[in-house]
């Protein structure tokens, strides 16, 4: 491979364009110059093709593209497809790359085979990115290590040719974990990931995101698609699997029994107690 490729990074924006010109400028300060950067405006209703525009016209580097609302795996598979690049890297219209992102992951990248998917270390941040709040580090380098868990972040470098060969992001995934399915797709072929241990991304942490969305409501049918689409890894990883299932349930009880248990429910219980008698009562008599 060459020693200085082309690194295409694909941000799909929706409803982010106040957030925008801060990733866009986090792109410019790389100190690895050869990238171009594919902004996909995915039906947005605000100005982000205003926004879009003025970086196109700051730096040729910076491309635009618009497209129907499809969500996350369709724009990013949308910005992949026109790209020229023969790196690519996801980034979200809302998170900052350090001005050393690039020129740290492209080698270690490009210099060992075994590699389909280079990633860091990242602070997690608010408002600013100096306000960070904490920190993560992960281990791990192949399929095992991310078949129970997403250790690694949207925003990873790859090669552009595992995109193709998996058929690129799940867009049936529309309400999250579509990366952690796709880095599944690439992994379980036998290909390797690593950990550049540096704190160089930062994930910008809001109120409403998609990321807490998904938490709230979609965990649950996310991992049942993921684990039914490779049902076969978790076959093969039986006994593991079930211990999984159990720690869950375990821990989901735990907790049922700790919010009982706390006084915050008893007096809630007890506050309540009236309008549940009411309810009976009134059920009863609508049923004579």
């Amino acid at each position: 491979m060459l020693e200085n490729p082309l690194v295409s990074i694909i941000v799909p924006c929706y409803k982010q364009a106040h957030f925008l010109p801060e990733t866009l400028q986090s792109v410019l300060d790389q100190t690895y110059d050869n990238w171009e950067c594919i902004i996909v405006n995915d039906g947005s209703p605000d100005n982000t093709e205003e926004v879009a525009g003025k970086w196109c016209e700051k730096d040729s580097r910076f491309k635009y593209l618009k497209k129907i609302n499809g969500g996350l795996s369709s724009a990013r598979n949308a910005g992949i497809k026109i790209s020229t690049g023969l790196l690519i890297l996801p980034l979200d219209s809302d998170d900052l790359l350090h001005s050393n992102f690039l020129i740290k992951l492209v080698p270690e990248l490009i210099q060992d085979s075994s590699l389909a998917i280079v990633s860091c270390y990242r602070e997690f941040f608010r408002d600013k990115k100096e306000n960070v709040f904490y920190q993560e580090k992960s281990l791990g380098s192949t399929y095992q290590d991310l078949i129970y868990e997403n250790i690694l972040i949207s925003s990873c470098l790859y090669l552009k040719t595992c995109w193709e060969e998996v058929g690129g992001y799940d867009e049936e995934m529309k309400s999250g974990f579509e990366d952690w399915e796709f880095w599944i797709s690439i992994t379980k072929r036998g290909w390797k990931y690593k950990f550049v241990e540096e704190f160089l991304f930062y994930y910008r942490k809001s109120k409403n995101s998609m990321l807490i969305d998904t938490l709230k409501n979609h965990v649950e049918d996310n991992i049942e698609y993921v684990f039914k689409k490779h049902k076969e890894i978790y076959i093969e990883h039986y006994d593991m699997t079930i211990f999984y299932f159990l720690f869950l349930i375990r821990r989901h009880r735990a907790t049922e029994i700790k919010i009982k248990n706390s006084w915050e429910f008893k007096i809630a219980k007890i506050i309540t107690k009236p309008f549940r008698i009411f309810e009976k009562i009134f059920l009863k008599n609508i049923s004579k």
